[in-house]
């Protein structure tokens, strides 16, 4: 697996687990009302959304560059 497969993986892995995770504290501060879940929540989704715009533009970058 070259390093441009592996960093593309990485990356979408990355993105499912903050979406996951602020999806599950979103979830848990509609339940518990705690400010830090709700915190945790937002900042967890908005890592999420610059992971994916990170992820195009390094797509974009390595456009050249084979994946074997």
């Amino acid at each position: 697996m070259s390093l441009k497969a592996f960093h593309i993986l990485f990356v979408t892995l990355s993105i499912l687990l903050a979406f996951g995770f602020g999806g599950w504290e979103l979830v848990t501060y509609s339940r518990t009302g705690a400010g830090m879940d709700l915190f945790l929540g937002v900042a967890s989704l908005a890592a999420g959304v610059g992971l994916v715009f990170y992820l195009r533009k390094v797509i974009r970058k390595l456009k050249g560059i084979s994946l074997l």
